[in-house]
This record gives C-alpha cells, sequence and structure tokens, in this order.
C-alpha cells in the first residue's frame, strides 16, 4: 500500500468505526482461505463486515474516536467483524468460533461500552433486532385480536341462536 493509500484506508476505517453499532476483535491465524470466505458470507448475510487490516493502521484509525481504548487488543493477526445491529456481528463471530476453534475472540467494543471476550459471547446470545421487532409486534398484536374475539363473541353467538331458531321452523 502506498502512503495514499494507508491515509485513505484510515480515513474510511476511522469512519466505520465512528458509525458502527458494535466492533468484535479476534485472532484468525491459521484460518484457511475457504474458512475465511464462509466467515466473510456469513458476517455479510447478517448485514455485517469483516476487515483484516495491520494493527497499526487500525489503531490509528481509532485515534479520535469512542473506540480508541479498544487499541490493546491488536496483538497479532487480528480481524474484525462489525455491524450497526449490535447483535449480528457477535452473534456470527461466535457461532463461526465455535465450529473454528483458530478463530479466537479477543473481545470488542458496543457503542462507547468496552466488551471482554465473555461479553462479545453474552451479547451474542440475545436476540437480534429483527427478532426483537418481530416479538414487539407479536405482543402488540395478541391484545387487539383477544379484544376483536370478545366483541365479535356476542354476535357469533346471536348468529348461532338465530341459525338454530331458522332450522328449527325449517324443520316443523
Amino acid at each position: 500500500m502506498e502512503r495514499a493509500e494507508k491515509r485513505e484506508f484510515v480515513a474510511s476505517l476511522n469512519e466505520v468505526f465512528a458509525n458502527t453499532g458494535v466492533v468484535v476483535v479476534a485472532h484468525y491465524a491459521g484460518l484457511s482461505v475457504a474458512q475465511m470466505t464462509a466467515l466473510r458470507s456469513r458476517v455479510r448475510d447478517a448485514g455485517g463486515t469483516v476487515k483484516v487490516a495491520k494493527n497499526r493502521l487500525v489503531k490509528l484509525a481509532l485515534q479520535g474516536t469512542d473506540l480508541d481504548h479498544m487499541a490493546d487488543l491488536f496483538k497479532g493477526p487480528t480481524v474484525l467483524v462489525f455491524s450497526d445491529d449490535p447483535v449480528a456481528a457477535p452473534k456470527v463471530a461466535v457461532e463461526f468460533a465455535k465450529a473454528n476453534d483458530k478463530l479466537v475472540i479477543l473481545g470488542g467494543a458496543l457503542g462507547r461500552q468496552n466488551l471482554n471476550a465473555e461479553g462479545v459471547k453474552a451479547l451474542a446470545t440475545l436476540p437480534s433486532l429483527d427478532e426483537l421487532r418481530a416479538k414487539l409486534v407479536g405482543m402488540i398484536q395478541t391484545p387487539a385480536t383477544r379484544i376483536a374475539q370478545v366483541v365479535n363473541a356476542p354476535a357469533g353467538q346471536l348468529a348461532r341462536v338465530f341459525g338454530a331458531y331458522a332450522k328449527k321452523d325449517e324443520a316443523a
């Protein structure tokens, strides 16, 4: 990389750090290209991004952001997994780390909050934003359906009574 490319890369990474919801840092030594490609595609499907960068450049990009407390995590071959959804990146990274012991979760950050490896794993157990939204919509719809059933129940009973009288009159 030339000096101008490095400056551009640091600037783009700095913007990512300033605007992202969650960042997970992991060691990836020993992962094959196929495994790394699988990780990238899983994270992309979840709405996140995987970046491998020189630690020195990442530390430069961290300066001036709320995540500068993570600088001590960048030793050795590290990979960044980040997403706007605070659960998507940790969930995919932890699931992938369970299947591939060569991906070791070091820690990360959620907003200004520093996370150790256990914090990232705890975050991965939470439901995603989409799952929470679905549960919330379900909870909101349930009372409405019950109200509709209660309101319609007397009308339905009247209709059945009238139907029974009509059948009784037809039979007679």
